[in-house]
């Protein structure tokens, strides 16, 4: 059938190596090795990290959060080794919907293009709001108070301190930092990968600062027990608290796979077929 007519290996390179050169509209590759690792970093340590740390470790897994990344972790790891591979297999844009196409078919890889779409559109949606939150403490420790009812979306109700419910008409910070990023992306992948440089550079000197300042703080006492007793509710503690953490952690992560689809944009590439 037709729905699932597949396109092979060799024929998916051809179509996107076809007119390559300085007037083509193909992606140039351009790429190195340090800045793929670095877009790896830069899509992982982002708001989820920052973020679902403190909101996992408080309603599901306590002190076993730890376990939570190492499971989710894992799991990430397991998947990463699988899109290297795709990756080097079929060394084109597009990551999992191309993978589809050449394995099972075009209706199957149509489905899982619009997954793409949608899980890019909601992780990058959430970046937005959790990042629109942090600019709205910022600017209130600058002693500028940002009107609440512009950092919130129509469907979003915030009660203040003093009673005041406050509804949202536009997040307008998320959709700036939306738009920003995105005129970053169209001024091309050199330099959206040296900003990513700069940015993983930062995110990292930062994690490592909370570690080294946070450790003299760190009171053991609260690491005790690691695993809390489970509160007779699935996923409240306990380990099925630390899998559900796990579960809820791996969009901490999500971000992983973006790296498959700069296939096409690196300078070192593998096509050879199995």
């Amino acid at each position: 059938m037709s729905l699932f007519r597949k396109k092979s290996i060799e024929q998916i390179v051809e179509s996107a190596a076809v007119g390559e050169g300085d007037a083509s509209p193909t992606l140039k590759r351009t790429l190195g090795a340090w800045q793929l690792i670095l877009l790896g970093i830069g899509v992982v340590i982002g708001a989820g990290l920052f973020s679902l740390t403190g909101k996992v470790a408080a309603d599901n897994a306590g002190p076993g959060v730890v376990f939570s990344f190492v499971i989710s972790g894992a799991a990430c790891a397991l998947a990463g080794l699988c899109y290297a591979e795709f990756a080097s297999s079929v060394p084109v844009a597009g990551s999992a919907y191309s993978y589809s196409y050449a394995t099972m078919g075009e209706l199957l890889a149509w489905i899982i293009g619009w997954d793409l779409v949608m899980e890019y559109a909601i992780g990058a949606g959430t970046v937005a709001v959790s990042w629109s939150a942090y600019f709205v403490k910022f600017c209130k420790q600058l002693g500028f108070d940002f009107p609440i009812q512009f950092a919130l979306s129509p469907f979003k109700e915030e009660i203040l301190p003093n009673g005041q419910h406050i509804h949202g008409i536009a997040n307008l910070p998320a959709a700036l930092i939306v738009v920003l990023m995105s005129l970053l992306l169209i001024r091309g992948t050199r330099e959206s990968a040296w900003f990513n440089a700069v940015m993983v550079i930062l995110k990292v000197t930062i994690v490592l600062l909370v570690i080294c300042i946070g450790w003299a703080f760190m009171k053991p006492g609260n690491h005790m027990p690691m695993v809390p007793p489970n509160t007779g509710e699935l996923g409240i503690f306990g380990w099925s608290g630390v899998f559900r953490g796990a579960g809820l952690i791996f969009f901490a992560y999500i971000g992983f796979d973006a790296v498959s689809t700069a296939a096409q944009e690196a300078k070192t590439h593998s096509a050879t077929c199995p």
